[in-house]
């Protein structure tokens, strides 16, 4: 039996009155007793509930600006800086792109559940099987189009989930989940318990998720800076396991043999958002072009009205500044030797989300690619492009920049599974 949308509001709001632990551990549990009919969902039920979201988000397009404008003006009256006011609002134009998105998504291919691995003795065979993780908690940056990527994702996994945003965005989070995620679900006779929301604000309640190891056993921390890395630490104290980045920012190499066309489109493509993780962040300059290609740098980004800070820095050589409140309009530039330094650099230097190299030299981009591990390595192209839907066509739910086995860079659907290894009869036994 799936829980009616009406129900589903009323349960949050006779959780207000707890402890963000308790409040959490509340949504975890209903979150919980609708996974494994998750789980049980037919291919059809999972593409019939992203086509009615996609649906959806084009008839409550009045109910979801009403919200949203609420938000905005918020965030607005707060002093929000304009990069995070960008990253905050849900236009006509990103509603549009959202429903694009999920009917992409409800035609894609689902993920492979079973692979053959090999034949064993005795008619015997070796099988990976790809099971949901069961409720997954997210913690994100306060961006309203990330409440229906992630929601979006987990059901296309078959993972329920608890999701927390960034207090701005509340309102708009609890807009899209009445509006859009819990009716959709039920529409497709999927319990719309399986997806729940956070609606209290506060960093506290964002503690509370990864302090839920019984009942959440993952947890994706977005967004980057401290807070994201004290949650990381938390969820290590409490066994939750995560996939989190805690900083970003886009390395661009300039080498000497760097084409000035390809560093002018790569400078503006990079420079575009800047309250985004994956935007140019730091200039590394070849020292021997550095007299001639220093002020073309300089004025593609004035031009963008945007600063360059030079050595010696007052900050990491890292630093990022789409999380620097009122100075996001700022690119670090470094003089180095060669590609290998620059790598060097980037690797050392900075969280390793991703460097680009601008050369037409083929074996200069080859040893700087072979030597930077970050993960999205490019050349000649902007690190903009590491983004699930722009690297393989479906939304993202974060994106992982740990040196550890699993997946790395960004993380989709087809990532969210627990392996399981099957050994059964080569020939089942006939049914009787």
């Amino acid at each position: 039996m799936t829980t009616s949308p009406d129900e589903v509001v009323a349960g949050r709001a006779r959780s207000v009155s707890n402890t963000p632990d308790e409040v959490v551990a509340g949504l975890a549990r209903r979150a919980a007793a609708a996974a494994e009919t998750l789980a049980e969902a037919s291919d059809e039920q999972v593409s019939t509930a992203l086509a009615a979201m996609a649906r959806r988000l084009v008839d409550a397009r009045d109910d979801l600006a009403a919200a949203n404008d609420q938000d905005v003006a918020a965030a607005e009256a707060g002093g929000m800086s304009a990069a995070l006011l960008d990253r905050l609002r849900l236009g006509t134009e990103r509603l549009d792109d959202l429903a694009g998105n999920l009917r992409l998504l409800a035609g894609a291919e689902p993920m492979v559940r079973e692979v053959p691995i090999r034949e064993l003795d005795a008619n015997l065979v070796l099988i990976e099987r790809r099971r949901p993780v069961g409720v997954i908690g997210v913690n994100y940056e306060a961006r309203p189009n990330v409440t229906i990527d992630v929601a979006s994702q987990l059901l296309k996994s078959r993972n329920a989930g608890v999701l927390r945003t960034g207090s701005a965005a509340i309102g708009s989070a609890l807009a899209l989940h009445r509006h859009v995620i819990v009716p959709a679900l039920h529409e497709a006779g999927i319990d719309p318990d399986a997806i729940q929301i956070v609606g209290e604000p506060g960093h506290d309640y964002a503690f509370a998720l990864v302090r839920q190891p019984g009942l959440i056993r993952l947890a994706i921390l977005r967004g980057s800076g401290a807070t994201t890395a004290a949650l990381g630490a938390e969820a290590a104290r409490h066994w939750v396991r995560t996939l989190a980045h805690a900083e970003g920012g886009g390395v661009l190499f300039v080498d000497a043999a760097a084409d000035e066309a390809t560093l002018r489109r790569l400078l503006q493509e990079g420079t575009d958002r800047l309250g985004v993780c994956n935007r140019v962040n730091l200039v590394l300059l070849h020292e021997k072009v550095a007299e001639e290609y220093e002020p073309l740098i300089r004025d593609v980004l004035a031009g963008a009205g945007i600063a360059v800070d030079t050595a010696p820095f007052d900050h990491p050589i890292g630093h990022e500044w789409a999380l620097d409140d009122g100075r996001e309009a700022t690119v670090s530039l470094l003089q180095v030797t060669d590609e290998l330094a620059a790598a060097r650099v980037a690797n050392t230097e900075t969280s390793g989300l991703a460097a680009t190299i601008v050369t037409e030299d083929a074996e200069t981009a080859r040893r700087f690619l072979d030597r930077y591990i970050g993960t999205g390595a490019f050349w000649n192209a902007t690190t903009r492009l590491l983004d699930g839907f722009k690297l393989l066509a479906v939304p993202e739910t974060g994106i992982n920049v740990d040196h550890m086995p699993g997946p790395r860079g960004p993380v989709t659907f087809a990532d969210l599974y627990l392996r399981q290894y099957l050994i059964r009869p080569a020939t089942p036994a006939p049914q009787s």
